[in-house]
Parts: C-alpha cells; sequence; structure tokens
C-alpha cells in the first residue's frame, strides 16, 4: 500500500494533488502545529496576469496551537469578497461555472477549522477530477503525538503497513532511506513536472492554487496531468 502524508494546505498547487494521486492513503497531517506564513490558510491565483495571494482568517492563530484546533473567522466578508475576486479575474475562463460552483461549496462550511475547510476543498477538488485516493486526517486515527518529525512519519506509516512512503522532493534532506527500510517501507520523493497550461497570455505564471489550473483546464484534462511527475 502506497501513503502520503501532507498538512492539509487551503487549494493547494497541482504538486499537491499529485502526490496524493500517487498513493493509496494519504494523511491530512491536522495534528501538528501550524505554522505562520505557510499554506495552511493563504495561496496564489491569478489577478492582472499576476500572482495575487489570498487568505482565509483565523481565531487565535498560533504556532503553539495545531491546525486541527484553529477555527475560521466568520467575521468580515472574506467569503464575498474571494467569491468577487474569483468573478473578476476568472469569468470568462474555459470551467469557470463547474469550478466557481465547487468553490461556493466548500465555502459554504460554517463554524469549522481551517483543517476541516481545508480538507472539504482537497476532497472535492479529487471528486471534480477524478482521484479516488482515500483521505484522511491523522487527528482521527494516529494517535502518537508526542513523537515528532519522521519518527511519526514512521509511526504512520508502520500502522498502515505502507509498502511505499511517497514524500514531495523538498523533503530529502529531512528521511533516511535506510530508517525506512529497516520499518519495511520504501521512501521515494516525487518531483512535480509543472505542466504548461493556457492562461490569459502567452506567458506562464507556475506554482499557483489548483483553482487556476481548475479555470483553464477540464477535469479530464487536469487527470492527464496528475501522471506529469518523477519518484525518485
Amino acid at each position: 500500500m502506497k501513503l502520503a502524508i501532507m498538512q492539509p494546505y487551503l487549494f493547494p498547487y497541482l504538486g499537491y494533488f499529485q502526490l496524493i494521486h500517487s498513493v493509496d492513503r494519504f494523511v491530512v497531517f491536522d495534528d501538528v502545529n501550524f505554522i505562520k506564513k505557510g499554506w495552511v490558510n493563504r495561496n496564489n491565483l491569478l489577478v492582472n496576469e499576476a500572482p495575487l495571494l489570498f487568505t482565509v482568517p483565523l481565531l487565535g492563530a498560533s504556532q503553539n496551537r495545531t491546525i486541527k484546533d484553529i477555527q475560521v473567522s466568520n467575521e468580515g466578508d472574506w467569503k464575498s469578497r474571494l467569491l468577487r475576486t474569483l468573478a473578476m479575474s476568472y469569468g470568462k475562463a474555459p470551467c469557470y461555472v463547474p469550478v466557481m460552483s465547487l468553490v461556493e461549496e466548500v465555502l459554504s462550511a460554517t463554524d469549522c477549522t481551517i483543517s476541516e475547510l481545508n480538507t472539504k476543498a482537497i476532497r472535492a477538488v479529487c471528486k471534480h477530477i477524478g482521484i479516488s485516493t482515500v483521505i484522511i486526517p491523522s487527528s482521527a486515527i494516529y494517535n502518537a503525538g508526542e513523537l515528532k518529525g519522521q519518527e511519526r512519519i514512521l509511526h504512520i506509516c508502520g500502522q498502515e503497513q505502507a509498502s511505499h512512503y511517497h514524500n514531495p522532493i523538498g523533503g530529502i534532506e529531512l528521511y533516511d532511506r535506510d530508517r525506512f527500510l529497516a520499518n519495511g517501507t520504501q521512501l521515494f520523493f516525487l518531483r512535480s513536472l509543472l505542466p504548461v497550461y493556457q492562461q490569459w497570455s502567452d506567458s506562464f505564471t507556475p506554482g499557483l492554487s489548483i483553482i487556476d489550473v481548475l479555470m483553464f483546464n477540464s477535469s479530464s484534462e487536469v487527470l492527464r496531468m496528475m501522471d506529469d511527475y518523477e519518484l525518485c
């Protein structure tokens, strides 16, 4: 069984979904500490042909609290502003209507944590493009919060009896292949080969939220992009 583990990011970029697609079971790592200025509550859209950061406001966000315990703020009109930004920036995109409906459904959640919101978004995107990987929050099953770093990952791999563990290439210095093998798991690193697709002009802006990819490409086209990666 192939396994991957990642923190719940907000409508993450294409490579995040390639990682999900590459495995049988994906663990949303929500019982680890929140990281400020990360991707848990913000991401980039294409506005006026340049990246624009959008942010979900949180209540009591702190690096001393776990992601699963941080509530999304219901104050202000951030949802309406985000939807207006999408309408203004992507209203003429080829796949605007179904993707806008998807985002509206995700944002309909009330009184939720940022982990719940992001997990809902991740599952909605996977369903939209046809990814069938099982997605589970770490807080729902795995009890070993005292373990940190590689040891926590190894513990989850052991519980799942994972034959393969896939991690983004950015973590190549964090994990020891021999240690994973001793645990009965082969460690692989995924290098995303981000495909170029048509946006508004001939210049291409990579690494944006999956929302941008979905706006310009059909679900079947995005599903084909899921295989544009290398394992090493």
